[in-house]
């Protein structure tokens, strides 16, 4: 890469950290440290994987933001955010993995769990979220793993979080600089399919890989007092992003707004969610089923709960005997 090539990408760079970032004054330190390292000769000798590797790193010592990213893909990226997001790829890649969605079951005990990676947004995963919560609808406790969830949609956390209360909650706030706007965000007034519901309890598993999206979810039902969040911090990161082109191979992610609960201003930049009950990630499965069996228990063991209780007995005693597995088995 010949040196005027290198630096009309970091001006690139810069040009869209000074258009979009949310915090204007940020932008211009991450400017500063961009031209001294291109003076320095930091970005010369390396090809476009390594540039966007040492750009990474660059960005984010500035204030330890982990969305603003410059990623290099083997694929020529689209123009910018939504062109990328309406994309064939795109809405191929959210099919493969599923929508998101790992694996939903009927644990032993009539304890539900939903395993989710991804957060793709409403108009690719909302069928995929309404069938796995109607299947979920009946159980009596439900494990909501966010524990190798990377981010996704603002949407589908609030489409997520919707299954599980009974009136419409205001549970987050979203600043963006833009326009200089905040925008409410608030569970819906209706969803497909059956709820899940308000009263019955919900532990979400949370660990240092949940990030963005998934990080939304765990802080906003903790915070609303739904759930109890069962793991380990997850990263800490709370400013919703953009991405836009660069280059043929090289697009940049920059932090366009950020995130606070409406009331008390706090968000999870940073610092992460932290669990209510703090252990390791691998064992966050095991803690919360053994309290959701424990739950269960508690209903009562006698007409058409008499086999459900004694499922819940058996789950327990494999649980407190060998553990769980990550996968949500015993």
């Amino acid at each position: 890469m010949g040196s005027e090539a290198r630096a009309a990408q970091v001006d690139e760079v810069i040009r869209r950290l000074e258009a979009h970032y949310v915090f204007p004054d940020v932008a211009e330190k991450l400017a500063e440290v961009l031209r001294r390292r291109l003076g320095e000769g930091a970005y010369a000798d390396v090809d476009d994987a390594g540039f966007a590797t040492l750009v990474t790193t660059d960005l984010q010592s500035v204030n330890g933001d982990k969305h603003l990213r410059l990623r290099h893909h083997a694929d020529p990226v689209a123009d910018d955010g939504d062109a990328a997001m309406n994309s064939e790829a795109y809405r191929l890649e959210a099919e493969l993995e599923g929508f998101g969605i790992a694996e939903v079951k009927r644990l032993a005990g009539n304890v539900g769990y939903l395993d989710t990676t991804m957060l793709y947004p409403p108009e690719l995963a909302g069928p995929a979220i309404a069938a796995a919560m109607t299947l979920l609808a009946p159980a009596d406790a439900l494990l909501l793993d966010v524990r190798r969830n990377r981010g996704g949609s603002p949407g589908t956390s609030a489409l997520l979080q919707t299954y599980l209360v009974d009136e419409q909650v205001h549970y987050l706030d979203i600043y963006e600089r833009e326009g200089h706007k905040t925008t409410q965000m608030w569970t819906l007034p209706y969803v497909p399919g059956l709820r899940f519901g308000g009263t019955k309890p919900v532990w979400v598993l949370t660990g240092p890989r949940t990030f963005s999206g998934g990080e939304d979810l765990a802080f906003s039902l903790q915070q609303q007092g739904r759930a109890k969040t069962v793991g380990e911090a997850t990263r800490g990161g709370a400013h919703p992003r953009e991405q836009y082109k660069v280059d043929t191979y090289l697009d940049v992610t920059v932090s366009i707004a950020r995130s606070f609960h409406p009331e008390t201003g706090e968000n999870w930049e940073g610092v992460g969610v932290r669990p209510d009950l703090p252990v390791a990630a691998d064992q966050a499965f095991g803690t919360a089923y053994e309290l959701a069996l424990r739950h269960v228990l508690e209903l009562g063991a006698t007409g058409p709960r008499r086999g459900v209780a004694e499922e819940a007995r058996q789950a327990l005693d494999q649980v407190k005997d060998v553990g769980p597995g990550r996968d949500g088995t015993v």
